[in-house]
């Protein structure tokens, strides 16, 4: 069975420009409503004495801020937001291919989908994009605790030869972070397409548990938590 390849939904021109459109922007605004409409349910109606899912809400608000405080000290306030909201996404995202239907032939009879989800981050632009925001994250957290002149020291760390190698730490860092979480979810999405291709009744459904669900949760705590520590070793100092 082909995997379906990004198509283009539709284009227009700003200034010249062609803007096109493509399925990963369109899942990736659908992601995005979806998180805002569950924040606004979520916080309409928050009581004192907190039940039901406002228990499970704060809960999770209040690990955040702790797990930040304890990684980030005084940047938590300004990090915990990127962190909890890079985390919804991820894992939106990553298991959203769970509500495209799956094509089925028997008896003589064949369903042919008329959509398919693809999650964004098979597309290697939205990885990159999210590993970028990151390592940028990192570099101007590092300057604001250490100061130039502290984050130009810490590059000779242990030793002034190490200097080289640790100005292309960001780059291998941007790399894996990338193409860790594209990797993996692309190779995820084509595992399944073959599996309903093979066997489009029953099995699919067993499989997407692992490659849609768990698989998808664990690349994002997986990026997340790489995310955190990149960050919490730059703003920690030693001198």
């Amino acid at each position: 069975m082909k995997v379906p390849e990004i198509k283009t939904i539709f284009s227009f021109s700003v200034f010249g420009f062609s803007i096109p459109i493509t399925e990963t922007v369109a899942v990736s605004w659908a992601v995005m409503l979806i998180l805002t409409a569950a924040s606004v349910i979520l916080t309409r109606r928050l009581k004192t004495v907190p039940k039901g899912p406002q228990v499970f809400l704060e809960t999770g608000v209040e690990f955040l801020n702790k797990f930040s405080q304890n990684r980030f000290g005084r940047f938590s306030k300004y990090l915990a937001p990127y962190i909890g909201s890079l985390f919804l996404f991820l894992i939106t995202a990553n298991i959203i291919g769970v509500l495209t239907p799956f094509e089925v032939k028997a008896f003589g009879r064949e369903f042919v989908p008329p959509f398919t989800i693809r999650p964004p981050t098979t597309d290697i632009n939205v990885t990159a994009a999210l590993a970028i925001i990151s390592i940028a994250l990192v570099l101007v957290c590092g300057l604001a605790a250490r100061g130039l002149g502290g984050w130009c020291r810490n590059l000779l760390r242990p030793v002034p030869l190490m200097l080289p190698f640790n100005i292309m730490e960001y780059g291998t860092r941007l790399l894996s972070l990338s193409l860790r979480l594209f990797g993996n979810i692309l190779g995820g999405f084509v595992l399944m397409h073959l599996i309903e291709g093979l066997f489009p009744i029953g099995l699919p459904m067993i499989f997407s548990l692992y490659f849609d669900f768990f698989d998808g949760a664990i690349q994002a705590v997986i990026f997340v938590f790489l995310t955190s520590l990149y960050i919490s070793e730059a703003v920690k100092i030693h001198d």
